[in-house]
């Protein structure tokens, strides 16, 4: 492959938000690259070649053309260079060791001014959450040596790992450490928040989240009576020997069940240790005039071009350092826009034959979605399904319906009793309407789902089903079953 093909792959396959800062890197590294700010004065020269006009597309939108990148040919041909920039390098050779690249430009570790922690910062984890708060608790050194052990012992999900004995036998013998010592600290810490930390079990998470209510809470006494002695009833859902046991009734046991799954069984998974994860559209998906209209997100990707200024003063026939470096850099910059203008006609390509195939996802919602392979968008826009492969990964369409990435859109098919077909994500839409409208005393079974379907007439075995209530995240019925 050619460097300008590297690249433009390269790029394809990146989310917005990768390509916001390679093109941040290009813009610090490439003085030939400049922003298109709002009001510049640009025309519409192809950045590969002087005096050639682009060529428009008239099947795409003309939000489309003005958010392509840009580029000033005029201001060449009023330099000195007229000299006509190959279009092509040699094959199976690396950009990088034609031109630099932006990565190149980064700082190294030694430089002052680079910021690590920009580059490397997280959120805040457990357990830098639970030392914050031990940090603050008036404790002897002993004490605090014991609540960083039993903080190094607790999950993710907040219980404590180790037996008491276990982390009395971590201790230097030396240190005289006894168990009821770690015990008092342990209850210190299981004080902290989130509530119910450093429980040992579930029915200890449970207890000292219900000990943190108010003591005006209705049901309080009897949930921390059935968590305490019942919690096996309760997880098998046998409702009528908790009754029995509990001596209420079952509007009673209903109201106690309901405060009791206002709890987390996982306290530790409220501190986050990860960065949030944003997800920016490539492409914008509106209706107008009973169209559905396909545009790029201008506001995502900023508008490039060659800077005249300094494009000027690259000569022809001058074989200096400093000219090898500007005309080097010249190049770089008008096949990285070739690139972006690539990337974005290929996006767009794809995007409108997504929206011309789930026209009835728009309209009418996941059951109306269509089956839909990669194959089927390569045949139609002339392309190889590798490359639909890498424009569908990381990308994102806003629609009325909300934000989707690509792939999104594809899935598998299955046949019905009509000899038509009907997508996995329709399918998987109505097994979860079904499932809303289940009564909970009685909840559907996946071969009553299967039959239910069956009757309108999608033909899908039962283990297909588990598959599909699975991947929705859907309990089987044995743990779906509730009180009114």
């Amino acid at each position: 492959m050619t460097p300008q093909l590297q690249q433009a792959i390269r790029l394809l396959q990146l989310s917005t938000l990768d390509l916001q800062q390679e093109i941040q890197e290009a813009l610090e590294s490439n003085p030939m690259l400049e922003r298109q700010e709002d009001g510049d004065d640009f025309d519409t020269s192809d950045p590969m070649a002087e005096g050639d006009q682009q060529s428009n597309s008239g099947n795409q939108d003309s939000s489309f053309q003005e958010s392509s990148v840009q580029t000033n040919a005029e201001a060449l041909e009023d330099g000195e260079w007229h000299e006509r920039i190959p279009s092509e390098l040699p094959v199976d050779t690396a950009w990088e060791d034609v031109y630099q690249t932006s990565a190149s430009s980064l700082p190294s570790n030694d430089d002052d001014e680079w910021d690590f922690t920009s580059r490397t910062s997280v959120g805040e984890s457990l357990q830098s959450h639970l030392l914050w708060q031990l940090n603050l608790a008036p404790m002897s050194d002993t004490d605090r040596l014991i609540g960083v052990t039993l903080i190094d012992c607790i999950n993710n999900d907040g219980y404590l790992e180790e037996t008491l004995a276990e982390i009395v036998e971590a201790f230097d013998p030396e240190l005289g450490i006894e168990l009821d010592e770690v015990e008092v600290v342990l209850h210190r810490i299981q004080q902290f928040e989130p509530a119910g930390i450093g429980a040992r079990d579930l029915r200890e998470c449970l207890i000292l989240q219900l000990r943190q209510l108010p003591s005006g809470t209705p049901w309080l006494v009897e949930a921390q009576r059935l968590a305490a002695d019942f919690l096996d009833l309760l997880g098998s859902r046998d409702y009528s020997q908790l009754m029995r046991r509990m001596k209420v009734k079952e509007d009673e046991l209903r109201q106690i069940i309901e405060l009791i799954q206002c709890l987390n069984p996982r306290p530790g998974s409220q501190i986050e240790a990860s960065e949030p994860e944003y997800v920016v559209p490539d492409v914008i998906v509106r209706k107008h005039n009973e169209r559905w209209l396909v545009e790029l997100n201008q506001e995502a990707v900023p508008r490039l071009r060659v800077n005249p200024h300094y494009a000027g003063f690259v000569r022809r026939a001058d074989s200096s350092a400093d000219n090898t470096f500007m005309r080097n850099q010249l190049q770089e910059a008008r096949w990285f826009i070739k690139s972006l203008q690539s990337r974005n006609e290929t996006l767009m390509k794809v995007a409108t034959q997504i929206v011309e195939h789930q026209r009835g996802f728009l309209e009418y919602g996941e059951e109306a979605m269509k089956p839909l392979v990669l194959h089927d968008i390569a045949e139609a826009v002339g392309m190889h399904e590798s490359t639909i492969s890498r424009v569908t990964t990381q990308k994102y369409m806003h629609t009325p319906r909300g934000i989707y990435e690509l792939k999104y859109f594809f899935s598998s098919h299955v046949s019905t009793s009509e000899g038509g077909e009907c997508s996995s994500t329709a399918i998987r839409a109505i097994i979860k309407k079904l499932v809303a409208a289940e009564n909970p005393k009685k909840p559907l079974s996946d071969s009553k789902i299967a039959g239910l379907l069956e009757a309108q007439g999608i033909q899908v075995a039962r283990r297909t089903v588990a598959k599909y209530r699975e991947s929705l995240g859907i309990a089987p019925s044995s743990e779906r079953k509730r009180l009114m």
